[in-house]
């Protein structure tokens, strides 16, 4: 396949890890604003624990010293594109890296994955999720 491949193919798995950051957070922000103006949806037993496993995946991989399958997955395609993870990469890769990476020191994202699912957790307590109510 060609090297053309390889970058769209790690663009996209860019992309796609956006999206879960953006599930995760915006999930959280929806669950927050929508518990405190009584959002029936925010409660949905499915959505609440796919977004509570969501950021737990996160967090166990972060304690596990486990690096992120989608990183890892983009870092290899990069590699089999000719581009170095880093750097050389298209101007829409770049575009979505910078949204999902930033320049802090590790300990600091350590800090916001477990913070994060910590604050998923509580959430679960403060709105949690209710099964559908069946009329027979």
């Amino acid at each position: 396949m060609s090297s053309e491949f390889y970058a769209f193919a790690a663009d996209v798995m860019v992309f796609l890890h956006f999206l879960y950051v953006a599930f995760v957070v915006g999930g959280e922000l929806l669950i927050l604003i929508g518990g405190f103006r009584n959002w029936k949806w925010i409660r949905s037993i499915v959505f609440r624990i796919l977004h509570l496993a969501a950021i737990a995946v996160v967090a166990v991989q972060e304690l596990l010293g486990i690096l992120c399958p989608l990183t890892v997955w983009e870092y290899q395609l990069r590699e089999l594109a000719g581009q170095r993870a880093e750097w050389d990469i298209t101007f829409v890769g770049r575009i979505f890296r910078q949204l999902v990476y930033h320049d802090f020191p590790y300990w600091v994202f350590t800090f916001m994955y477990i913070g994060f699912a910590v604050l998923v957790g509580l959430t679960m307590i403060l709105f949690p999720p209710r099964r559908k109510k069946h009329i027979i």
